[in-house]
């Protein structure tokens, strides 16, 4: 076979497995550079215009159906026609605009490169960026109160004039603005948390517009960090409307000059928004135009309209993600074979039963679910959530050693060291007591009936000495270790693990999607279990998670404590170490959670160095105080960790690096400072550290200057301990789009969809389900606007429809 044989022999294995760089071990741009290495430059085959691996699908396919065309030809494509597309020029005399929806902002006018910088620290790059950029919300300037007519608990507008402004130190830490404004009608009390700067703007017989939740001080009506806008001398609010837009700022840039951006690029840019779907398709979904809905949701002329543009926009959203998620099931499940497990009986009633517990009812239905997956020749792929505790591990070591039965691997991958570490001495333990083959230091063999051999368990993560990652790498391409915990290392680059049949991801809204496609790359097909403790509700689940099967523990194991849940106020502050005090006292231990390591002066915050250094000086002089953050080296981690499992250290100061892996059954109470920097679900996470033991355990939020949201949120906390439950009201504050934290890779926010729009959701996967099965890559014609639209507003989609 010839060299150029062996090339399109690689090429059209890459095209059937539908060009996602699987072809050969390393990737194709490994191959083409070996392949390439001493060949003129002049050869049939052209490079692709930049790395394979960072090409779009469709790009990825013209350039290997053009080098498999040249391969049989034996002619290499024009290049003068090749060319000629990028020696296009801008073609200024002809009617059509030299821009487009793609082009930078700053091809608008009075749009400046200052602008710009601003604009993009709210995430708008292009003009159809700021199309998107919709408003938080409206201010109904039909309904502007006096001051007098202010209600308590309400979310209100007034016009006011600014009597007094100062700079003030609220709590002895805290800087603000401080005024007093008013009306005719009578005056009230307005303070903006961490803008001390507002005071030397709001000089007396300013204009204000505010806009927030009114509330009592001392007897008289005062906001809290409402918005604001300045206005002119005879200027008024119903000038603007009556549904005017309030954006999201970028400092610098004001409100008005915000609205004025958005709005002029309304007027010239919205009606050139070509609609993806055709008239049919928004009959049948009861949506109006895409332009129509897009200037709706800027300015709508009254509430229907906002909530007719709402659904459009949330549609799309909502379609897109299901574009997604079964282009992503199909692909996987088409992608090539994985192979059979059968059920090991033995080898689960070996485990099974010399547990000190008995597996609930929901655990023993989820390891059924997974091992009828893992018996078919389609890859398994299986979302595993459940509660803080409710025993996913042990599930997923069932599965693993069922692996490992059939003469196959299983990797564990954890989104941290920490939680590595704590899955591999889970595991550990859970073996305890059967007879050691052999141990050293990072991975270790056991004996094991029905197993024939010692069964070999590995531990890879990126702190581990040069040495440590080779000798386990090694055993694993060797194929001589049957399971192996780790990080984002078992994805790197040379890592092989040529009998992965079953791969484990914990805590999986860590990983990009990027990550979790290289694990499934490993071995044969491997099925796919991921897991994760932060509870997400249904509807959720199948927005973000389409593409997988789902299983719940909805049970917590018997023994587990009802852990009762405190806020505490910033005055009580002392009641609340005055309670750890106690607990340790009683031979218990605490964790003290911060947000931040270091202080800062943008987030007035607590921090975790100082508050470390406040309770061992001050609060807690005679007590034994741990530090434990995520810059520390892995092994001060190990040693702080190893203090605190052992009883050598009464309290624990962290960040959030314990959201999940820490298991003392000792510690019986958490104290979460800055409790409102974190959404529900994260704080259900930290109040999921205690209450292992059988000591009643407790959870107190403490909150210095909590708005009335924040603290609304906080009592969600008090009454509310199923996980699930907790989740779903996170998403009632919060939406989807921020539900986790942080945008996750590869998947888009959700911006306009609602947790409630169930109805919207079905229709979309059903809209999504029918096009993919009539036209998989949306090559027919009548796709095309649809093909574009998702390219244009989720790139990150398109590779998966093309």
């Amino acid at each position: 076979m010839t060299e150029l044989d062996t090339l399109k022999k690689v090429l059209t294995l890459e095209k059937s497995k539908g060009y996602r760089n699987t072809a050969v071990v390393g990737g194709l741009d490994r191959f083409l550079a070996r392949w390439a290495d001493g060949r003129a430059s002049d050869s049939l085959i052209q490079p692709p215009p930049g790395a394979y691996a960072d090409l779009k699908a469709a790009q990825r396919r013209k350039w290997i159906d053009d080098a498999l065309t040249a391969l049989e030809t034996g002619a290499a494509p024009s290049k003068k026609k090749a060319a000629a597309p990028r020696a296009r020029p801008a073609r200024k005399e002809e009617p059509s605009p030299e821009h487009t929806l793609a082009s930078p902002v700053t091809a608008l006018p009075r749009v400046t490169p200052t602008v710009a910088g601003k604009l993009k620290r709210l995430g708008v790059n292009t003009i159809r960026d700021l199309l998107y950029l919709f408003p938080r919300r409206h201010h109904d300037y039909g309904e502007l109160k006096k001051v007098a007519e202010l209600a308590i608990d309400a979310e209100q507008s007034v016009v006011v004039n600014v009597w007094e402004a100062r700079e003030a130190l609220l709590g002895g830490r805290l800087r603000a603005t401080e005024a007093v404004a008013g009306d005719e009608t009578g005056n009230l009390r307005v303070v903006w948390f961490n803008q001390p700067y507002l005071a030397k703007r709001f000089k007396p017989g300013t204009r204000l517009l505010l806009s927030g939740r009114v509330n009592v001080f001392m007897g008289s009506p005062q906001m809290e960090s409402p918005e604001y806008e300045t206005l002119q001398d005879g200027e008024e609010p119903g000038n603007m409307g009556k549904q005017v837009p309030v954006y999201p700022l970028s400092e610098g840039l004001p409100q008005r000059t915000l609205r004025r951006i958005v709005n002029e690029t309304l007027n010239a840019w919205a009606t050139r928004l070509a609609d993806p779907y055709p008239e049919p398709l928004r009959k049948r979904v009861e949506v109006p135009e895409l332009s129509q809905a897009i200037r709706q949701a800027h300015y709508p002329a009254e509430e229907s309209e906002k909530e007719q543009a709402r659904r459009r926009l949330a549609f799309d959203e909502l379609f897109s993600m299901q574009m997604y998620v079964f282009a992503r099931r199909r692909q996987w499940r088409e992608g090539g074979g994985a192979v059979p497990l059968a059920k090991s009986t033995e080898t689960l009633n070996a485990l099974f039963s010399r547990l000190p517990f008995s597996l609930t009812g929901a655990q023993g239905k989820a390891m059924e679910e997974i091992l009828d997956d893992m018996t078919r020749d389609k890859p398994m792929s299986r979302l595993l959530q459940g509660e803080v505790g409710s025993g996913k591990t042990v599930v997923a070591l069932g599965a693993l050693l069922t692996a490992v039965a059939n003469g196959r691997q299983g990797a564990f991958m954890a989104p941290t060291e920490i939680l590595a570490e704590q899955h591999y001495n889970t595991i550990s333990k859970l073996l305890e007591g059967l007879p050691q083959a052999e141990s050293r230091g990072n991975w270790f063999s056991f004996k094991m009936e029905p197993f024939e051999r010692p069964v070999s368990v590995g531990l890879l993560i990126g702190s581990h000495t040069k040495r440590q990652r080779r000798d386990v790498e090694e055993m694993m391409a060797q194929g001589a270790l049957d399971m192996v915990v780790g990080t984002h290392a078992l994805v790197q680059q040379g890592v092989e693990m040529p009998r992965l049949a079953l791969a484990v991801v914990d805590e999986q809204h860590r990983f990009g999607v990027m990550q979790r496609a290289s694990l499934r790359q490993k071995g044969e097909s491997p099925h796919l279990l991921v897991m994760s403790a932060t509870p997400i509700p249904r509807s959720l689940a199948l927005t973000l998670y389409g593409d997988l099967d789902i299983s719940a523990l909805n049970e917590l194991p018997p023994g587990r404590q009802k852990i009762r849940t405190r806020f505490v106020p910033s005055d009580r502050r002392q009641d609340a170490y005055d309670f750890v005090r106690g607990q340790v006292s009683e031979g218990r231990q605490a964790f003290v959670i911060c947000p931040l390591i270091e202080e800062s002066e943008a987030l007035q915050t607590r921090a975790a160095t100082t508050e470390f250094d406040t309770l061992s000086r001050e609060v807690f002089p005679d007590l034994s105080i741990g530090l434990l953050h995520g810059r520390m080296p892995l092994r001060e981690k190990e040693a702080v960790m190893a203090r605190f499992y052992g009883r050598e250290m009464d309290v624990l100061v962290s960040t959030p690096v314990v959201e999940v892996g820490i298991d003392n059954p000792n510690a019986s109470v958490i104290l979460i400072d800055g409790a409102d920097r974190f959404g529900l679900a994260q704080l259900h996470q930290f109040r999921g550290r205690v209450g292992r033991g059988e000591h009643p355990s407790f959870c107190l939020l403490l909150s210095d200057f909590p708005s009335a949201e924040a603290r609304e949120r906080l009592m969600v906390m008090e009454r509310v301990d199923n996980g699930f439950a907790v989740a779903e009201e996170d998403l009632k504050f919060r939406g989807p789009g921020d539900f986790f934290g942080t945008r996750q890779s590869g998947l888009p926010d959700l911006r306009q969809a609602r947790l409630s729009d169930q109805e919207l959701l079905s229709t979309a996967r059903r809209e999504a389900s029918a096009l993919l099965s009539h036209d998989p890559y949306l090559e027919r014609p009548e796709h095309r606007l649809i093909k574009e639209a998702l390219e244009a507003q989720w790139p990150e989609l398109v590779g998966e429809v093309s």
